[in-house]
């Protein structure tokens, strides 16, 4: 592995090619956990904290689809680096949640674009609707290559301009039940409490304990003493079992033995 990473750091990138061009298709599940309102009310964490994982027993993964890498892109500046992914370009029916996180990155993804590829970066081919998308509000600026929209206000429903909706229904506003409280940001045994859930949930993942160790013990075992003692005890407060295997794998690691 060390070796690859300094005569093919991209070894990853070419292992993915080479398997959609013979054939050999990527396949991703893609699931979704439900929760309904008076769930989440009831749940005593802050559900859209998104360190917090929602238990698998009671919120089961339920697989709505899966996603296939079939095509390899032809043209790599064109399909690849002027590709520009969004949370908050989102499809009908889908929208966001109260996860700060997530309200942050709606804003800062498009931002980002807008500096790399110009304001019109949303009309390159590789990033613009395949349904025809009537937004005259969204106009102007250097790259502009659809006309425009001509002599069209910048403004719908207007009377030069007959449009027709399709028909939808519209999210009803959420409804916030609680109140603003001061809090302490003191370390205490129930912040250790979601990530034992997630802890236990990937130790039933095939390869979840191994493939996590392996990860975490080289790059750990580097750290000086104190701060290797440091981190062992706050992943023991998490399960007391992780933090001997994390001693363990150091200590393999060290000795040049297999971490697990």
């Amino acid at each position: 592995a060390l070796r690859l990473a300094g005569e093919a750091p991209d070894y990853h990138v070419k292992d993915l090619y080479d398997a959609i061009e013979r054939g050999d298709y990527p396949v991703y599940t893609v699931n979704l956990q439900i929760m309904k309102p008076k769930e989440a009310e009831a749940s005593g964490i802050n559900i859209f904290d998104n360190t917090f994982t929602w238990p698998h027993e009671k919120y089961p993964l339920r697989q709505i689809g899966k996603i296939t890498f079939n095509k390899n892109p032809t043209n790599y500046f064109q399909d690849i680096e002027q590709a520009a992914f969004s949370p908050s370009t989102m499809v009908p029916g889908v929208g966001p949640s109260a996860d700060l996180m997530l309200q942050a990155r709606m804003f800062s993804y498009p931002d980002a674009a807008r500096y790399r590829l110009g304001p019109n970066y949303q009309q390159l081919p590789c990033n613009r609707p395949i349904s025809q998308v009537y937004s005259p509000y969204q106009r102007d600026g250097p790259g502009r290559m659809d006309g425009n929209y001509g002599a069209d206000p910048d403004y719908v429903r207007s009377s030069y301009t007959k449009l027709s909706h399709g028909s939808h229904e519209l999210a009803t506003h959420e409804q916030w039940v609680g109140k603003v409280t001061s809090a302490s940001t003191d370390v205490t045994d129930k912040d250790f409490e979601q990530p034992r859930i997630l802890w236990h949930t990937m130790l039933k993942e095939e390869g979840g304990r191994e493939n996590f160790l392996k990860n975490l013990c080289p790059h750990l075992g580097g750290a000086s003493d104190p701060i290797i003692e440091e981190a062992i005890k706050m992943f023991a407060r998490v399960d007391e079992g992780l933090g001997k295997d994390i001693r363990q794998g150091i200590k393999n690691h060290k000795e040049g033995k297999s971490i697990v």
